[in-house]
C-alpha cells in the first residue's frame, strides 16, 4: 500500500478520507440492495473514526459487525 509520498506504508490505514492513522478496527458490511447475503465488504477504522464510520454504515442498514483488527480473519 503506497503513501502520499509514493513510499510504502508498513500497516493498513483507516478508511476515513484523509486519515493516515493505523487501522485498529474492521467494520464488516453489506449493502443488501446490491450484494448477496453472504457477501462481506470491509472498511478499516482507527480509534478516532470507528464510531463515525460505524454510524454511517448503521444509518444505511449496512453494518454487520465490528471486529478488532488483530482478531479479524476475513
Amino acid at each position: 500500500m503506497g503513501d502520499a509520498e509514493g513510499g510504502e506504508t508498513e500497516f493498513p490505514l483507516c478508511s476515513r478520507k484523509g486519515c493516515r492513522q493505523p487501522a485498529r478496527w474492521v467494520l464488516v458490511w453489506n449493502n443488501p440492495k446490491v450484494h448477496t447475503p453472504d457477501r462481506r465488504k470491509t472498511w478499516l477504522a482507527c480509534d478516532e473514526h470507528r464510531a463515525y464510520l460505524a454510524d454511517f454504515l448503521t444509518l444505511r442498514g449496512f453494518l454487520r459487525e465490528t471486529v478488532p483488527f488483530d482478531e479479524f480473519t476475513g
